[in-house]
């Protein structure tokens, strides 16, 4: 064949390959956008494996419940429980647990400690005084724990370091004002701050490194909006015909030891719009998964039980909204993290609880990673402390 020809059928070669392209990605249903917000989140599934009821008891004079975090140590194959009892039950605490699995199953779940929480005076909380919501592993013989605060009894959310030896605390993290109640007793009206019982309920630390004094990042979120960023419902519905989506702000701290905590950026996280009779909607957990990547639970609870939702998570391209001192307004200028729907648990078809917290945890027998969620039980009877068991599905 000549040289022109030879150009003219590869011409035509690679027309007929741009249309069989185009007609396959139409056939699918698929837009070129949506393949590339694909490409952005790891390929990954969850796979349900077992279920764990832990009875109701007591440890060394405290009722273990509430449980709304946990964090796995590798390094020492145990678990760490926060109790989100308030000082009044007991002083606020946190378990030791040792977690049992018989080839992919949880066969039993053991109360090997009890760790009460001391102020910076050395003192446990005194009854009300704290709301303990959130609890992750640092690398420095350490966990980070979240209170949400009081708005009505004035008592301000808090994020701080405390020792796993003794559980002393050792360190505060800043708090931007627009999280705290600006509520007085001369203006009681409260315009800006949290919400009551939906402050800090997520946090997660990213250990990028094993050594004490190398710098690490702390993440932080509300459980739904705060105050100032809630859009009116009557507006919200008139613009868009649905109610509007909490606006939840996440706080990204360093953490180094030659100086003190900062807020390095802060970002808008979205949560699902609630259907159906929904008395709660909330954040309750994020957990480092990849560098850049979380994941993230969604709990709700209404008029036909709880119900919750995990997510794959990133920052890339988010706005920071640091300086942004109200999100009720338009948003059309602020990216919110980029999430995708990794497992709706209602499709598991089994009762759910309040779920909570949520951990990466021990290596499965055939090398893969587990997963581990537990429910907050509320102090209640007729609830349950629920241990659910996935194993994570690469590809």
């Amino acid at each position: 064949m000549k040289e022109g020809g030879s150009k003219i059928f590869k011409l035509l070669r690679f027309f007929l390959c741009l249309n069989l392209l185009i007609l396959l990605t139409a056939c699918s249903g698929v837009s070129p956008q949506a393949m590339a917000r694909e490409r952005v989140f790891p390929k990954v599934s969850l796979e349900f494996l077992s279920e764990y009821e832990l009875p109701q008891t007591t440890f060394q004079n405290t009722i273990v419940g509430g449980l709304s975090a946990i964090a796995y140590d590798r390094r020492k194959n145990i678990f760490y429980a926060l109790s989100d009892d308030r000082s009044i039950l007991a002083p606020a605490r946190f378990y030791t647990l040792s977690l049992n699995l018989d080839r992919e199953k949880i066969d039993n779940i053991t109360i090997e400690n009890v760790t009460l929480l001391k102020n910076k005076l050395g003192k446990t909380y005194f009854p009300g005084s704290i709301d303990p919501e959130g609890l992750s592993l640092s690398p420095r013989n350490s966990v980070f724990i979240s209170s949400e605060g009081i708005p009505s009894k004035k008592i301000d959310p808090f994020i701080a370091e405390f020792s796993l030896d003794n559980g002393e605390q050792n360190l505060d993290l800043p708090i931007p004002q627009k999280y705290k109640s600006d509520r007085t007793k001369e203006n009681p009206q409260q315009t800006r701050g949290i919400k009551e019982n939906l402050g800090f309920e997520a946090l997660t630390v990213n250990n990028v490194s094993s050594l004490p004094d190398d710098p690490f990042r702390v993440f932080a979120a509300t459980e739904s909006s705060l105050l100032q960023d809630t859009p009116s419902e009557i507006a919200s519905q008139e613009e868009t015909g649905e109610l509007p989506q909490p606006r939840v702000r996440m706080l990204h701290y360093v953490i180094n030891s030659v100086g003190p905590p900062g807020v390095l950026a802060e970002h808008l996280y979205l949560l699902d719009p609630a259907r159906g009779i929904v008395i709660s909607n909330g954040l309750t957990e994020l957990l480092v998964f990849k560098e850049k990547y979380f994941l993230s639970l969604e709990r709700t609870f209404g008029l036909f039980g709880f119900g919750a939702k995990i997510f794959q998570v990133v920052v890339n391209n988010a706005s920071d909204t640091t300086r942004i001192e109200s999100l009720a307004g338009d948003l059309s200028r602020v990216v919110p993290m980029r999430k995708k729907l990794l497992l709706d648990l209602q499709d598991l078809n089994i009762p759910l609880d309040n779920l909570e917290g949520m951990t990466l945890g021990p290596t499965l027998p055939d090398g893969s990673q587990s997963l581990i969620l537990v429910s907050d039980n509320n102090f209640r009877e007729e609830q349950v402390t629920q241990f659910l068991l996935f194993r994570l599905v690469k590809g």
